[in-house]
């Protein structure tokens, strides 16, 4: 019989740990539940792309086989980013399919988002197909199965869409995933000049973590950026749907910030656009959207979340501090590192002040990065469920996604990690010493539940 660790299939994708929680024959299996999930939604064709872990070959494999088995035609498109998988649907016009990838998780980890509509599916639906895998009550057929290069049709895609007014000069840190060469091939093309930096695909990630928004995996680019005399630089997350960027100084850019170049330049052209950012992001942005004549939403963290919201109110642009980059206007709606460093290009291209100089005028806050702190799967929620009755007790609280506690001079986020047994914290003050008053105030009793929850 075949077992199923429900605790894999999380908020937004399926992700474990490869011969541990699923082997082939597992997720052939689990191409027949996605199958029969596509069908019930009206499907007759699914989309498969992968990444460049070692296991992700042959799992595209099976999982076309089990697809096809429920009477879908299957297309493959070999090992591909993650954005260009969403290229090849939205080009393809596909409304099913799934990108084999576990994103920046360690290489002995691999996972599944799924694809059906308009994005990929998250929250109950992940579930719906944990329940029909369960039931093992799937429809019978004998799908076609073909391939496909979608490669160069993304490129001439993303290079008519943004065009260099000088050459820049840009390290790219492809961090051995899916995208670094893709991402250097296409600045290249575009005119700048490009420094490599571990673009070579190589699924055990030798060099670092594929986690760009970490300042300990960015210290070689940072390195670099000073050393080459660089423009900018950036960094790929394993998948390349995530971008974390370093300033000429080698200074790493948060989420928030990089959102918010993109924003100002997005409304020169379209006044009065829409903004979503998730709670992690910092005041500041929220306020700076609003001073460039845009509207700015705060959102629940989740790419898939996040690109709902986004259809759901007509937003231009969005982002995470995680480095997700949505872009609507102008592209085609989701999260997207190469075109998000082709669009850095052009917007450093076009000004006459160096990249650190973009948000000059922002004032000076003391902020954290993410932190994550380890919390059990089991236990996480409830930690998160005492500190929201904790907090609101006391301060005001914005319970949207965790908890946001607003201090007045600062705040401090407390939420679940939807891809790890992990919480993710971040805090931010108008002083030091007030930041490490607030981190004071909220971590230890976070700890303290933890620990009261046996973590």
């Amino acid at each position: 019989m075949l077992r199923i660790n429900k605790g894999i299939f999380r908020a937004y994708d399926i992700r474990g740990i490869v011969d541990e929680d699923f082997d082939e024959a597992w997720v052939r299996e689990l191409g027949r539940a996605c199958g029969a999930f596509f069908i019930r939604r009206g499907a007759t064709r699914a989309l498969l792309g992968h990444d460049c872990r070692a296991s992700s070959p042959g799992y595209q494999q099976v999982m076309a086989q089990g697809l096809a088995a429920t009477g879908l035609d299957v297309l493959c498109l070999g090992q591909v980013s993650t954005p260009v998988f969403y290229f090849a649907a939205r080009h393809l016009g596909f409304d099913a399919g799934v990108m084999i990838t576990a994103s920046h998780n360690p290489s002995e980890y691999n996972g599944f988002k799924v694809w059906s509509g308009r994005s990929t599916i998250h929250g109950d639906d992940v579930l719906a197909i944990h329940d029909l895998m369960a039931a093992g009550d799937f429809p019978t057929g004998s799908g076609m199965v073909s391939v496909h290069d979608i490669l160069p049709t993304y490129a001439e895609d993303l290079l008519s869409r943004v065009t260099l007014a000088r050459p820049v000069r840009v390290v790219v840190d492809g961090g051995n995933g899916s995208s670094g060469d893709l991402t250097a091939d296409i600045l290249e093309a575009a005119g700048a000049e490009v420094v490599r930096l571990y673009c070579t695909p190589d699924g055990s990630f030798p060099n670092h973590h594929p986690d760009p928004v970490v300042e300990a995996n960015m210290e070689d680019l940072k390195a670099a950026v000073v050393e080459f005399g660089a423009d900018f630089g950036v960094g790929l997350d394993g998948d390349g749907d995530r971008i974390g960027a370093v300033d000429e100084t080698g200074r790493l850019m948060y989420g928030d910030q990089l959102l918010a170049i993109y924003a100002r330049d997005l409304l020169r052209e379209l006044p009065g656009a829409g903004v979503v950012a998730d709670v992690k992001c910092s005041h500041l942005l929220f306020r700076d959207v609003e001073a460039h004549g845009g509207t700015a939403e705060m959102c629940v963290t989740g790419h898939s979340i996040v690109k709902d919201r986004m259809i759901e109110t007509g937003a231009a642009i969005g982002g995470e501090m995680s480095g997700h980059m949505f872009f609507f206007h102008g592209y085609h709606g989701f999260d997207d590192a190469t075109f998000g460093a082709l669009k850095l290009a052009g917007i450093v291209s076009r000004a006459e002040r160096p990249l650190s100089a973009f948000l000059a005028d922002w004032p000076t806050v003391f902020n954290t990065p993410e932190i994550r702190m380890d919390c059990p799967e089991a236990i996480k929620f409830e930690v998160v469920a005492r500190a929201q009755a904790h907090f609101k007790a006391r301060y005001d609280v914005i319970d949207m996604d965790g908890a946001r506690v607003e201090f007045g001079d600062g705040w401090g986020l407390v939420r679940a990690s939807n891809t790890q047994g992990a919480l993710v914290l971040r805090f931010e003050a108008e002083s030091a010493d007030r930041l490490k008053e607030i981190r004071a105030i909220m971590e230890p009793p976070i700890r303290g539940w933890i620990a009261e929850l046996g973590g």
